[in-house]
């Protein structure tokens, strides 16, 4: 007779986390990110080394998606207008940073844009005939339109011409929201394989990063940083709301990321 072993205390505790309603859920969320903030500010200096934390965990996605399509020799399972889009705010930001400030940012969007443009190339030419185009199927003009009307109306005022802030906010806008055909791709597809689950984990972890930076920096500042991103009465809030949308959306998804890595699970289920 075999023994039985015991649950262990982090079975245990994804089982009750499982059975809590949605509020504890969110509740619990946000008390472990308040937490592991807190632990951030006390144990990192530098702040910028976050928003390089983020780029960098960005661009390792992004080789995690190259890595596939050199040896796998399929697409399947990728969002095409998320790539498109991921370009599109990298271009602009980058235009934006080359004209603003050249600096260690300008060489990671550079060198992540390059590698995303790759993998349009990819998914468009060599690789066509694996692209689940049925199941890629969100509206990308829901995203785009809003975008950048609300860059219109809600943007930075710099020393630079109006414009740039304007392109400035609207790449701010457009990457909160940019991820969303491709969560729409794998709840159509249901199961996800593992690089692809692998890519949008680091982009949740991107942004984490990124929203930790903007609120430690004002926080620490006293407000002051405000003066260096620009001047206007909503701007900042939005900006640090679309910051905040983006982690949000794609905590939902780390959650499922973790637990399918707990349960041992390569082919990750998202839930209807």
């Amino acid at each position: 007779m075999g023994v039985r072993r015991g649950r262990s205390p982090v079975d245990v505790m994804f089982g009750w986390l499982k059975r809590q309603p949605m509020k504890v859920k969110s509740f619990l969320a946000v008390t472990f990110l308040v937490f592991t903030l807190v632990a951030m500010k006390l144990w990192v200096k530098n702040y910028n080394y976050f928003f390089i934390a983020s780029e960098a965990v960005h661009a390792a996605g992004i080789m995690v998606l190259i890595y596939k399509l050199t040896t796998k020799k399929t697409c399947s399972g990728l969002s095409l207008k998320s790539q498109e889009l991921t370009a599109v705010f990298l271009a602009v930001r980058l235009v934006c940073s080359t004209i603003m400030e050249g600096n260690i940012h300008t060489v990671l969007d550079f060198a992540t844009l390059v590698s995303t443009v790759w993998v349009i190339y990819m998914m468009r030419f060599k690789l066509k005939s694996t692209y689940i185009k049925e199941l890629d199927n969100f509206p990308v003009y829901y995203i785009v339109v809003p975008c950048f009307v609300l860059a219109l109306l809600i943007h930075p005022y710099t020393r630079f011409m109006s414009f740039s802030g304007i392109l400035w906010a609207f790449c701010v806008y457009l990457e909160s929201v940019s991820v969303l055909p491709q969560l729409r791709m794998m709840q159509n597809a249901k199961m996800i394989e593992p690089f692809t689950s692998h890519y949008v984990f680091a982009l949740g972890i991107a942004r984490f990063f990124s929203c930790a930076h903007w609120i430690i920096q004002v926080y620490e500042t006293g407000g002051s940083y405000l003066q260096l991103i620009g001047h206007g009465y909503f701007w900042f809030p939005m900006a640090l709301l679309a910051e905040m949308v983006q982690t949000f959306i794609l905590a939902d998804f780390c959650y499922y990321y973790i637990k399918s890595l707990k349960d041992g699970q390569l082919i990750m289920r998202m839930p209807v």
